[in-house]
């Protein structure tokens, strides 16, 4: 287990997620303003030889958020326990507090391989929140809950942000809030943003992210994390700082990734932003 303590993360501090492609680089230098890294753990922690030891000097020397892919919280089946210990021990390993998760499963009889939506009803609310329970009480950490993006919504007998709300408040859990996944889905499903922005709970929210889009067409937004953010998101963002107060928030990046130096350009976007917005509030 990792004993190095890292200094508290200030909430106006800006985060990029780790690829194994930038290890080099990072590992010679992490430019000042990158405040954290994320992580998905699947990806990492079977892992050995030197991709190892490089993310071990990387979580040694800088504050870690692990942001998980497979631990399918809505599904149907039962929890998988011993994957869960697996979690534990590679975030107590890496000294890593943050941990966070898709309100969706991927998981049923088999492994999908892909995000699916929990049915907005009462009966999954409860359901879901048991296991976020079942699933803090093995990891010792609180879970935090991420938003997601999704493209039908079977059996609905709620709002997405009434589900969203029902299953915070049931499980008493914090929120991962995903600026980028209001404005696609009320694209696509023909919502108000701002008003689902605003009906977020406030004292809920752990961090924030932040990604770029696919435009299929006029109607039809697919959340890729391969493109830079538009205005229209950049937006967003300003709004979530004035409704809801500065949150570390964490810029995603999957695929077609840029240099540093070009995506540094966004991540200063964000610190400017977080400026502004704290300024504003003096």
């Amino acid at each position: 287990m990792s004993n190095v303590q890292h200094p508290p993360l200030k909430q106006a501090s800006v985060g990029l997620g780790l690829r194994r492609e930038m290890l080099d680089e990072f590992c010679q230098h992490v430019p000042p303003a990158i405040n954290f890294f994320e992580v998905a753990p699947e990806n990492w922690m079977t892992l050995g030889g030197k991709f190892a030891r490089q993310f071990r000097q990387l979580t040694e020397q800088h504050r870690f958020f692990c942001h998980g892919l497979s631990l399918s919280i809505g599904s149907p089946e039962a929890l998988d326990t011993q994957f869960i210990k697996q979690i534990k021990q590679f975030l107590d390993s890496h000294n890593i507090e943050v941990y966070s998760e898709h309100l969706s499963y991927c998981s049923g009889t088999g492994h999908m391989y892909d995000l699916m939506p929990i049915p907005f009803t009462d009966e999954a609310v409860i359901h879901t929140a048991q296991r976020i329970n079942q699933v803090e009480d093995v990891l010792e950490r609180p879970f935090i809950l991420e938003n997601v993006s999704f493209y039908a919504a079977p059996g609905a007998q709620m709002s997405e942000q009434a589900f969203v709300n029902a299953v915070l408040q049931e499980a008493d859990c914090k929120l991962l809030l995903d600026v980028n996944n209001i404005y696609v889905n009320a694209i696509n499903h023909q919502y108000d943003a701002s008003a689902f922005l605003a009906a977020m709970p406030s004292d809920r929210i752990a961090y924030l992210h932040i990604a770029g889009h696919y435009e299929e067409a006029a109607d039809l937004m697919v959340d890729t994390h391969g493109a830079d953010v538009i205005d229209p998101v950049w937006a967003l963002l300003q709004q979530c700082y004035q409704l809801h107060g500065v949150h570390p928030t964490l810029l995603e990046r999957d695929f077609n990734i840029p240099k540093t130096e070009v995506l540094l350009n966004e991540i200063n976007q964000i610190h400017q932003y977080q400026q502004a917005a704290l300024c504003g509030t003096k």
